[in-house]
């Protein structure tokens, strides 16, 4: 009886016309597309911001929250000492210095998520910036940016963006404006130098901030 069931239920599946299993192919993928909206949606209604994730500093493990970056303009960058990428580090300093007076605050994650590119520990990682690219922006504790046990600012960030946005490699760059926002991402293969993240970043820079200026406070305190 228990064959006879199982062919059965074979058969029936086989017999579905072929118009009936486009029909389910497709109600499954618009299904998916709209639970991704929709929880792209509630990501943006829940009310957060930058402002509410904090890293730790890379020298010392001091908390390094965003929020006392409140009224800057940020690019956070997940970075390796050992990719292919590496030289876009003299890129982002070049930016940091150009557009640090104006507001603008780059802030470095170092991860071993991508090729086991970061395997160094967090003294060498500091040596490696300062002395190969003098880096003097702020440059946060190793973190997970990828996947399930990704830091929650990372997973807020692909909640905010939607599907696709997430780092996908080393230099994966999230810009963020004066209001805590999350506003665009950029590849690794977006270079500091590329014109339409200079662009994106001036644009930043010349709008206003909603927050008061007596609360901001610069990049010093952070620095690494």
């Amino acid at each position: 009886m228990m064959g006879d069931m199982g062919e059965l239920e074979t058969s029936e599946f086989v017999l579905i016309p072929a118009s009936r299993r486009f029909l389910i192919f497709w109600c499954g993928v618009l299904m998916s597309i709209l639970g991704t909206l929709f929880g792209q949606s509630a990501a943006v209604a829940d009310g957060r911001s930058a402002y509410d994730f904090s890293f730790a500093e890379l020298r010392g493990g001091a908390p390094l929250p965003l929020s006392q970056f409140s009224g800057k303009v940020l690019l956070v960058v997940n970075s390796a000492s050992k990719c292919g990428f590496t030289g876009q580090y003299e890129g982002l300093e070049k930016l940091y210095e150009t557009y640090r007076e104006r507001g603008l605050i780059v802030i470095a994650v170092p991860s071993n998520d991508f090729g086991h590119q970061e395997p160094g520990s967090a003294e060498e990682i500091a040596s490696f910036c300062k002395l190969n690219y003098g880096v003097t922006f702020p440059v946060t504790a190793k973190e997970v940016v990828s996947g399930d046990t990704a830091h929650p600012f990372y997973r807020w960030a692909k909640e905010t963006l939607g599907f696709g946005t997430a780092p996908k490699w080393n230099f994966h760059k999230y810009l963020i404006d004066r209001n805590g926002k999350l506003v665009d991402y950029f590849h690794s293969t977006t270079t500091p130098a590329s014109s339409r993240l200079i662009e994106a970043i001036e644009k930043l820079l010349s709008e206003p901030s909603g927050v008061n200026p007596s609360a901001e406070k610069g990049g010093e305190t952070a620095s690494q």
